[in-house]
């Protein structure tokens, strides 16, 4: 499967990233199987680029894979969020951009309940990530190649 990481610069050899602030699904290195999306991250710095990679998946590792967004979805990114850390080697799912985590943020603070927050949620665009959160899980990566995308 063809996937693709927006930044500024091309990222031949990825790294698990320690940002200071918590992400959805951990520290680690994220991608998304949208190029569009991709697209869109990168467009956020002056010289946007778009890494681009083959994934193969490697049955040997743990793959937390939420195919909607659901309770334990919405649960596993509130920890995360929190610094909870996990043990999967990649975790792949919808992804809880700004305004998704004002309202998870909301839910937790006690603001909305978790119905209101589904409610809330439930007409956003659909978004897709792929965090590769272990030295192994990059190892399923093969660089193809960059593209500067206009913004």
């Amino acid at each position: 499967m063809e996937i693709y990481h927006g930044g500024y610069c091309s990222i031949e050899l990825p790294e698990i990233i320690k940002g200071k602030y918590a992400k959805d699904f951990g520290s680690g290195f994220y991608c998304t199987e949208m190029k569009e999306q991709a697209m869109r991250w990168a467009k956020r710095y002056n010289t946007p680029i778009v890494s681009i990679y083959e994934f193969e998946a490697n049955d040997l590792l743990r793959i937390l894979h939420f195919t909607e967004m659901t309770e334990e979805w919405l649960d596993f990114i509130v920890d995360c969020r929190n610094g909870v850390p996990h043990n999967y080697d990649i975790v792949i799912g919808a992804m809880a951009n700004d305004q998704i985590y004002n309202y998870i943020s909301d839910y937790v603070s006690g603001v909305i309940t978790r119905e209101q927050f589904w409610v809330l949620a439930k007409f956003k665009h659909p978004t897709h990530q792929i965090n590769f959160c272990t030295p192994a899980a990059l190892k399923c990566l093969t660089f193809k190649r960059s593209e500067e995308v206009g913004k």
